[in-house]
């Protein structure tokens, strides 16, 4: 039986004043329903913010311990089920069960470090020039929050929006993408059962063009969070600017991994597949170029063409990789295939939509790799949101940090090599947001920063760690002469 979800509004659940619904699939079997949604409209988004903005000043003032105390039950609620999060987010989304119940960690392991951090809010005691005067910093909640969030990660994205969000003291509205909602209404199931107040923080599902608008532009909204394409993210941004809103926009990357000719090129190898096709290369951070320098580049090609071709691709509940997440991901990741090798790149593997028993219906597609890719074919400057690797070959160091930077994205960028030398030059002249040595481009710490550089982000505010309560809070300035 499909299981049906409501909005989460004011404290309860309820019907979209549309009365109408829409269903998601499992993009493994496109042909099973999973659950039922409410497709809401402007009216429900309304009755959301004003709900949020008539909780604020009450939330405000609560105890930041209280409200941790809130987080902490609600971290607690959804370890409780993560088993059955993981299956449904999975079924859902598409990701393995690995992969799935990883992300279903990551989201409680956000509430729990939120929760303690609760503890420590505060401003700053400096010295005051005068006699008899106390100078000291408070922060203070922003207000009210939209939150938009897509498909690709459906409960650790909201859940590092919202839990930083409601710790600073400030409400929340949010809107997750249709593709994939079920675990992100989830969370807010955790926080009723945790006892949140009324209005504190609210859902609504339903297409981010009513429902999304309707909170960007809302005049009670005094925040906007973004994460998605770089196309909607800048109808956001300037939307949200011209209403005098405060703005984070994260909006995708072209992140490449450089492998120096230091370099072991096996575990190099392990590295670029690793980024490249884990979470079948529908992340925002996923390695989609590896610029190899010229004396490793034909032994690197086939140790990647090796460890692509040994990916098992499948259902999500039983092999390596599972499938894209909609028809419409899958058609424009073989359509960027088509467009690499209309180019002139040499398709080295994989390039096809997987059929057969195995695969059904499904929206499967071979982890693909091509070789002899300039950098300035469309393949290595668009952002393909899909399991294709191009590798780009360089006559040395700089060159390879060249390429790197000559993109018009700077999110999540990292560097194979054993020369210390090499690898402090990448870490500071590496135009993006994240940067590692040695690593994947994929996998991000949550008490740190994240944030890109360039079209990856609005370049205002960071996520995650402390960043992510400074978005949320406005900080005073106090001179006590009492």
């Amino acid at each position: 039986m499909t299981e049906r979800y409501q909005n989460y509004v004011n404290g309860e659940w309820t019907d979209a004043e549309t009365g109408d619904t829409f269903e998601t699939a499992d993009p493994a079997a496109p042909g099973e329903s999973v659950a039922t949604y409410q497709q809401s409209g402007v009216e429900d988004a309304e009755r959301a913010v004003e709900a949020a903005a008539a909780a604020a000043d009450e939330w405000a003032t609560t105890p930041a311990p209280q409200r941790g105390a809130i987080l902490r039950g609600a971290a607690q609620n959804l370890e409780s089920r993560k088993e059955e999060l993981t299956n449904h987010l999975t079924r859902e989304e598409g990701k393995t069960h690995a992969e799935a119940g990883g992300e279903v960690q990551r989201t409680i392991d956000i509430f729990y470090y939120y929760a303690e951090k609760t503890r420590d809010l505060g401003g700053v005691v400096k010295s005051a020039s005068g006699e008899n005067t106390t100078l000291y910093t408070v922060n203070q909640p922003v207000g009210v929050a939209a939150l938009i969030t897509p498909w690709n990660y459906p409960i650790a994205i909201p859940a590092w929006k919202i839990a930083p969000a409601l710790a600073s003291g400030t409400t929340l509205v949010l809107n997750p993408a249709s593709v994939a909602p079920g675990v992100a209404l989830e969370i807010f199931a955790a926080l009723d059962e945790a006892g949140l107040p009324d209005g504190v923080a609210n859902v609504v599902t339903g297409p981010g063009s009513s429902v999304g608008d309707a909170f960007v532009t809302h005049d009670e909204v005094d925040a906007v969070s973004f994460t998605g394409s770089g196309q909607v993210g800048h109808m956001v941004y300037d939307a949200a600017t011209d209403g005098g809103k405060r703005v984070q926009t994260e909006l995708g990357g072209k992140n490449p991994t450089v492998v120096a000719a230091s370099a072991d090129v096996e575990e190099a190898a392990d590295i670029v597949a690793a980024g490249a096709f884990g979470v079948t290369g529908q992340a925002c951070t996923a390695c989609s170029r590896a610029i190899v320098h010229t004396d490793l580049y034909e032994e690197f090609v086939d140790a990647v063409v090796a460890r692509a071709e040994a990916i098992e691709v499948g259902p999500g509940d039983e092999y390596d990789m599972g499938p894209q997440v909609s028809e419409s991901e899958l058609e424009g990741t073989l359509e960027y295939i088509e467009v690499a090798e209309r180019e002139g790149a040499t398709l080295a593997t994989g390039g096809n939509r997987l059929e057969g028993e195995r695969y059904g219906e499904g929206y499967f597609v071979e982890p693909t790799v091509f070789s002899d890719v300039e950098n300035d074919f469309r393949i290595a400057q668009e952002e393909v949101f899909g399991p294709v690797l191009s590798v780009i070959e360089v006559e040395d160091f700089d060159e390879g940090l060249a390429a790197a930077n000559d993109i018009d994205y700077g999110l999540s960028a990292s560097v194979v090599t054993n020369d210390h030398e090499e690898a402090q030059r990448f870490l500071h002249e590496s135009e993006a947001g994240v940067v590692k040595v040695n690593a994947k481009t994929t996998g991000l710490e949550l008490h740190v920063p994240f944030g890109g550089f360039k079209q990856s982000s609005s370049e205002t505010w960071r996520e995650q760690g402390d960043a992510g309560l400074d978005f949320y809070t406005i900080e005073k300035t106090v001179y006590d002469g009492y």
